[in-house]
């Protein structure tokens, strides 16, 4: 998944959570955003999924 910011962007693998890469955001905020997305994974994941099946 990606998430953007102005400039700042950050790609994020679900399964498992991890970054893949990031530009822009500092550490503390890419940290708050893997955070997130590990809180959230499962549905980031049913989501993904529902929205490509179709």
């Amino acid at each position: 998944m990606h998430v953007e910011r102005g400039e700042a962007i950050a790609k994020f693998w679900l399964d498992p959570v991890r970054l893949q890469r990031s530009k822009g955001f500092a550490r503390s905020e890419v940290h708050k955003i893997q955070k997130l997305v590990e809180e959230n994974e499962e549905l980031l994941l049913r989501r993904w999924n529902e929205f490509f099946k179709d």
